[in-house]
């Protein structure tokens, strides 16, 4: 009898082994915390020979000479941007023209298609422009690390439908701006305690259905949307 006993007490002890493995809860995917400056993830963009690129990497001392001579030859200032839930055209101010332009560059460079709207705020903002993705890494690594000086003097408000640029989470005490990233002002009314503070640069010209639509899912505690909302294109239309 005692075999018998021990071989019951075996099969009992691989059961509940068994359960247990089959009860664990696989961990939530973690998503990478967004910087917003340059990651700095490196690739093979970042070992293109320099004679063949169209521009020069761009980093903190040759960014606004680079955009200076950029604004004279490229005026364009009408973007749509293509989302996962629709359309959203932008006009860009040429008052502003460090941030146009560099809207427009980042624009031509196709660095917005794939990112995605990673901050939404129901009645606040939507910020977009990151991605959980190393191949927006890699496109910063090969663009460059910089940022822009704020201008917020132009007598601009961050009302509703307006785009912004966010300052970088780096010490900043100057609210230098992360010249990747941009938010759009969803809130009712506006939301003019940012005025001063953060550099606005264009507006939503048509699309802020989209803008609510948007504003209006579900996020976790860090206000990532549950089901990660895409910028599938972003193109010049003027």
């Amino acid at each position: 009898m005692r075999p018998i006993i021990l071989l019951f007490i075996f099969i009992l002890f691989l059961n509940c082994e068994d359960k247990k493995s089959k009860n664990k809860t696989l961990p939530k995917k973690e998503t990478t915390t967004v910087v917003k400056e340059d990651v700095g993830v490196t690739g093979d963009e970042d070992t293109t020979d320099v004679s063949k690129r169209a521009f020069p990497k761009l980093n903190s001392k040759n960014a606004m000479e680079f955009f200076l001579q950029y604004d004279k030859k490229h005026k364009e200032n009408k973007v749509r941007m293509t989302t996962d839930f629709g359309e959203i055209d932008i006009l860009l101010f040429n008052e502003t023209k460090f941030h146009r332009s560099n809207f427009i560059f980042l624009t031509k460079q196709k660095y917005f298609n794939g990112t995605q709207f990673y901050r939404v705020i129901d009645n606040f903002i939507i910020q977009g422009g990151s991605s959980d993705d190393r191949k927006t890494g890699r496109k910063r690594g090969y663009i460059g690390k910089y940022l822009l000086p704020p201008d917020t003097k132009r007598g601009f408000k961050h009302d509703r439908g307006v785009i912004s640029m966010p300052s970088s989470d780096i010490e900043n005490p100057h609210k230098l701006a992360s010249p990747y990233e941009f938010f759009i002002v969803q809130q009712q009314g506006g939301a003019h305690f940012l005025d001063g503070d953060y550099t606005i640069f264009g507006r939503v010209i048509r699309g802020m259905d989209v803008v609510d639509k948007i504003a209006a899912v579900e996020t976790d505690d860090a206000d990532w949307p549950l089901k990660n909302i895409y910028i599938r294109n972003v193109e010049i239309i003027d």
